[in-house]
C-alpha cells in the first residue's frame, strides 16, 4: 500500500514504523524537521516537512498515488481540514483521522469520516482499521467483523428499516444503535426500527460486508 501519514508525534512515528516494517510504501509529513528522529533508524520511507492540509506539500508525498491518508496531529481542527482536503480534492479511498475530543464523535460520524479516538494503543487500532480495508472496522472474531458506522439508506430511496429486514435480507446481526435526533443508544429487538443516520453497530460476515458497504455512510 501508499500510505502518507500526517503527524509524527508519538502515534505518528509509531504508525508509520509499523507500515515501513511490513514493507508498505510510507510518507510522513510534519511542519517540524526535528520529529522525524522519532522514527528510528530503520524507517525506510520518506519525510516530508510542510503543512499537512497544503495541497503542494501532499502532492509532493504522493498523494495523487496513495491508498491511505492518516490525519494524525495533535489538532482536531488540523486533522479535520486534512481529511476533508484528503477525501474531497483528492478522493483518497481511505481517510483516517485521529480525534481527540470525544464531544465530536457523533458528529464525525455524521460526516462519514473514519476515526480513531482516545490515547491508549491509537497507532495500533489505526493500523488494524487500515489493514481491514474499510472505514466501519472495530475489530474481528474468526470470520465476522464489528462494525460502527452511520447508516446511510439513500440507495434504498427511504428513511427507515426495520431491523428483522436488514438481518435477514443481508445476514448480520444489529448489536446496537444510537437514534441521530436525541443521542439514546438501544439494544434492538426484531421488531426495532432504524432511521437514516442513526449510529449502528453491527455484526457481519466478512465475506460479506462489500455487499453491505451501501448502508455505511463515508
Amino acid at each position: 500500500m501508499n500510505i502518507i501519514i500526517v503527524g509524527c508525534g508519538r502515534v505518528g512515528s509509531r504508525l508509520a514504523t509499523l507500515f515501513s516494517d511490513k514493507k508498505d510504501d510510507v510518507a510522513v509529513v510534519d511542519v517540524d524537521p526535528d520529529s522525524f528522529i522519532g522514527l528510528g533508524r530503520n524507517f525506510e520511507g520518506r519525510t516530508i516537512v510542510g503543512i499537512g492540509f497544503d495541497e503542494e506539500v501532499l502532492i509532493s508525498a504522493g498523494i495523487e498515488e496513495c491508498d491511505v491518508l492518516v490525519a494524525a496531529t495533535d489538532v482536531d481542527n488540523t486533522n479535520l481540514m486534512i481529511s476533508e482536503v484528503g477525501r474531497r480534492l483528492f478522493e483518497v479511498p481511505h481517510v483516517l483521522t485521529r480525534l481527540y475530543n470525544p464531544d465530536r464523535e457523533s458528529a464525525y460520524m455524521q460526516l462519514g469520516l473514519d476515526y480513531v479516538c482516545g490515547t491508549a494503543l491509537v497507532a495500533e487500532e489505526m493500523y488494524s482499521k487500515v489493514v481491514a480495508g474499510h472505514g466501519s472496522h472495530v475489530d474481528t472474531f474468526g470470520d465476522f467483523e464489528v462494525l460502527r458506522f452511520s447508516l446511510d439508506l439513500g440507495a434504498e430511496g427511504r428513511e427507515s428499516v426495520r431491523v428483522s429486514e436488514l438481518e435477514r435480507e443481508h445476514e448480520i446481526r444489529i448489536i446496537a444503535f444510537e437514534r441521530k435526533e436525541s443521542g439514546q443508544s438501544s439494544i434492538p429487538s426484531e421488531e426495532s426500527v432504524l432511521r437514516a443516520g442513526d449510529i449502528v453497530l453491527a455484526c457481519v460476515r466478512v465475506d460479506l460486508i462489500d455487499r453491505f458497504k451501501r448502508y455505511m455512510l463515508g
